[in-house]
């Protein structure tokens, strides 16, 4: 098993824009099946994908992807900040840059411990070393 790791790039940018307004993941998953659906992609289930970009956000929060906004950048209590794991992780993982899938599949050779700290942080130390 593997990542959706287009959810979880949507989910990082949507914590990168979410000062002063609450994170809502269940709103982005909706969002991006509706792209996929329009560039010809299709979703099988629409209620898995929104469950799944909830699980996301608590193991992101629990993994040290992301944390609570702090009130001066725009925290409500129910938003979030990107953290130095997290920057690390939407470089690897960001579509808009030229070779994406290259750490995707890195990632993906894990399997479902790519994104425990201790794993994710070994990946992106060797990932820098070669």
């Amino acid at each position: 098993m593997s990542y959706n790791w287009d959810l979880i790039e949507r989910l990082l940018h949507e914590v990168q824009n979410s000062a002063g307004k609450r994170f809502a993941p269940r709103t982005y998953a909706e969002e991006l099946a509706a792209e996929l659906k329009q560039a010809g992609q299709p979703i099988d289930n629409l209620d898995a994908l929104k469950a799944q970009a909830t699980e996301y956000e608590s193991l992101l929060l629990k993994a040290g992807f992301i944390a609570a906004r702090p009130e001066s950048e725009g925290g409500n209590g129910e938003n979030f900040v990107l953290t130095d794991r997290g920057l690390q992780l939407l470089s690897m993982i960001d579509s808009s840059f030229p070779g994406d899938e290259h750490p995707r599949e890195v990632l993906d050779k894990q399997g479902l411990a790519a994104l425990t700290p201790e794993v994710f942080d070994k990946v992106c130390s060797e990932a820098t070393l070669t």
